[in-house]
């Protein structure tokens, strides 16, 4: 057994895990040390409890010599002491107790502020690869772990040391035997945090991945109840719900019976400990050695000295599970980010040509995902303002991908996208999606008001800019007909809205952006053709210099099309007069 352990560690060394474990413990200390003053703060209310428990048991082993008569003093003044210390350590307690929760929560919300703000600066190609419920388990869960465990695990430590030390300085002061019968649970303890530091490792990620899973299935239920119930699919998820939960019963009751035989053990350490200073304290006080109060005093001390070395061994699984935790942070964080580094330059770009419009150009594009599938090889495309250029083809062929290239969302392996305005240019960078708007497929409506909606991407817009919008994209039209207007509330994923309707509204919040370059995709595919039309042509005759492209199925538009390209085999290619108009025939 003991070789097979040797070998596992062995394995683990050699795959890199001392240096994780230092690149995780690294990412931790960048957070602690912007906290260390709270971190003292913790610190210094546990020193004052410390010495507040040892003057009380101080002050119990005079009160009690006083009482049996082998020392003679003032019972009143010491009463009186005994009561002072323990108002003192009810008023630390209850005042470090209000601090320590205003820090924490300040703390937390500052350390999730800041690992949303990087999650939503990664890659989107990579963070795509994880389920939204098990981002949220990491930011969630995770990120509490991490702010607390900052904020406890180092003062833990520092404070379970003082107490240990303080204690058995008393102790070895009045009576170094007693000392000797504090020490006799250690052994037994050591080796029980050896196995349970093996068994925490291995129980923390199995309860994360779990409290993942089962996050992620919560989710995705609660946010597709239409299609679950339109497929008739309800006892198929509870079943599958019922399922998970008895995954996970099984895992926490996997816990609990380490738990249960670990707190027996160690609870028959502690009687053992208990016991045994008993007998040596009644002992040594009928032989005269001691007195009733420095018993009293021992047996105090005795347990301090026990819970003290126990909170310092505990100190190892906590600083694994942090550990833990941070680990799972890492794996997010340590993907590419974004670069957005031509912030100004963009602006500045924007600012010069905003009044004649931005061209977009893409030239010899090559694309491959991850998974090894190519999607374009050595396309081109062209569209300038007050254009609206048309990407047909099969599903499949890269319409969409097309889209998130030009927003960076992807990044181009061959070739390059350009923005252009006469003789300037700029490359295509995540900096730059401030000159686009979006509107995705499917339905992007957020709760709260229809105005509220249309201000998240123009927080000063006005009543009358967003009613223009959406006269614009011809969703005024039912609009105006509801109880309070643009301020009439909408449900969570625009519910209470028709698809038709839902992508009225998101036309309108792009439109609202006055963005130089609007990217549609599939964005009308719910609106009938004559509605369809009057879109596009109120684009089309507006006087803001947009360059407008269009992913479509629905060929009865393209005419009013400017440009028309045809995605088929890794290719773009333009369209003749005569092909769009086959095309349109059918």
């Amino acid at each position: 057994m003991r070789f097979k352990t040797f070998h596992i560690i062995k394995q683990r060394i050699k795959e890199g895990l001392p240096k994780e474990i230092m690149k995780q413990t690294g990412w931790l200390y960048f957070y602690a040390r912007k906290y260390w003053l709270a971190i003292i703060f913790y610190t210094v209310i546990g020193f004052s409890g410390s010495l507040i428990s040892i003057g009380s048991s101080l002050i119990s082993k005079n009160l009690v010599d006083i009482i049996t008569g082998h020392k003679t003093g003032a019972l009143m003044q010491t009463f009186a002491a005994m009561i002072g210390f323990a108002i003192g350590s009810l008023l630390i307690t209850q005042f470090s107790s209000y601090i320590s929760n205003w820090i924490n929560l300040k703390i937390d919300t500052e350390i999730k502020a800041d690992i949303y703000e990087k999650m939503l600066s990664t890659d989107w190609e990579h963070i795509a690869n994880y389920h939204t419920g098990d981002l949220l388990s990491r930011w969630s869960s995770d990120a509490s772990t991490i702010s607390n465990g900052i904020l406890s695990w180092l003062p833990n430590l520092f404070i379970s040391l003082f107490q240990f030390i303080s204690a058995f300085a008393v102790m070895i002061y009045y009576d170094a035997s007693f000392a000797i019968f504090s020490f006799i649970g250690i052994p037994v303890t050591l080796i029980m945090s050896r196995t349970l530091m093996n068994r925490m490792i291995n129980n923390n990620k199995r309860s994360a991945a779990m409290n993942a899973k089962l996050q992620g299935f919560n989710q995705e239920s609660f946010s597709n109840i239409q299609t679950i119930k339109a497929f008739d699919l309800i006892k198929v998820y509870i079943n599958y719900l019922k399922s998970l939960q008895k995954e996970y019963i099984t895992m926490r009751m996997d816990f609990q019976k380490l738990s249960i035989v670990t707190s027996i053990l160690m609870s028959v350490v502690g009687l053992i400990v208990s016991y045994s200073s008993y007998g040596w304290g009644i002992y040594r006080v009928w032989s005269g050695a001691i007195s009733y109060g420095t018993m009293t005093m021992f047996l105090s001390l005795s347990g301090s000295l026990t819970g003290s070395l126990n909170a310092l061994i505990g100190t190892v699984p906590t600083a694994i599970n942090l550990t833990t935790s941070a680990g799972r942070i890492v794996d997010i964080l340590d993907m590419p980010k974004e670069d957005y580094s031509l912030d100004e330059r963009v602006k500045e770009f924007y600012d010069s040509h905003k009044n004649e419009g931005i061209t977009l150009t893409v030239k010899d594009l090559g694309y491959t995902y991850s998974n090894g599938c190519q999607v374009f090889e050595d396309a081109e495309i062209h569209a300038a303002p007050h254009e609206i250029v048309a990407l047909v083809g099969p599903s499949g062929e890269g319409k969409t991908t097309m889209l998130r290239l030009l927003l960076s969302l992807l990044s181009p392996k061959e070739g390059n996208i350009s923005l252009n305005a006469g003789d300037d240019c700029i490359p295509l960078t995540p900096s730059s999606r401030k000159l686009f708007s979006y509107v995705p497929q499917g339905n992007t409506m957020f709760s709260g008001t229809i105005a509220e909606n249309m201000r998240n991407v123009k927080q000063d817009a006005t009543d009358e800019e967003i009613i223009n919008a959406l006269k614009m994209s011809c969703a005024y039209d039912f609009v105006k007909k509801l109880p309070d207007t643009i301020n009439s509330p909408l449900k969570e994923r625009g519910g209470g809205l028709s698809e038709g309707q839902s992508q009225r509204l998101s036309i309108a919040r792009a439109l609202l952006r006055k963005s130089p370059i609007l990217l549609l995709d599939e964005a009308t595919s719910a609106l009938d053709v004559a509605t369809e039309r009057r879109v596009l042509k109120n684009i089309m005759t507006d006087d803001y210099p947009r360059t407008c492209i269009v992913t479509t199925h629905r060929p009865t538009v393209l005419n009013i099309c400017d440009r028309v390209y045809k995605i088929s085999d890794k290719k773009c290619i333009v369209m003749s007069e005569d092909e769009v108009t086959a095309m349109i025939r059918g």
